[in-house]
């Protein structure tokens, strides 16, 4: 997973937006909801929302940690990107969206 890949597959789901914030990471989001982050500057790391199992599972991966600030919501933060194939990255990304959807305004999910 290259920056590329990770726009082109964030940008694929429906209503998602682009915004960059702490002047060093690119934000995906869904309404304001933020569901996947990636580093502009450095080594890429890339950040998502997990489930509570899926946090537990990540996080004793090889170049997976905690995100830093956020692991109390269960956000991972991926610095070797092989970690992960991409069939997971695929169902983790998407996963992460769905959580950050579900947590909308019911007007704003159905308009989405």
């Amino acid at each position: 997973m290259d920056a590329a890949e990770l726009e082109k597959l964030c940008m694929s789901l429906k209503g998602t937006t682009q915004d960059i914030k702490w002047g060093n990471d690119l934000c995906y989001l869904i309404g304001a909801k933020m569901y996947c982050s990636t580093s502009l500057k450095g080594a890429q790391n890339i950040s998502f929302k997990a489930t509570p199992e899926d946090f537990g599972e990540l996080i004793e991966r090889e170049g997976i940690i905690p995100a830093p600030y956020v692991a109390r919501y269960y956000w991972v933060m991926v610095h070797n990107l092989q970690s992960l194939t991409p069939k997971e990255w695929k169902t983790y990304v998407q996963k992460s969206y769905e959580m950050a959807l579900e947590k909308l305004p019911k007007k704003l999910r159905e308009r989405i």
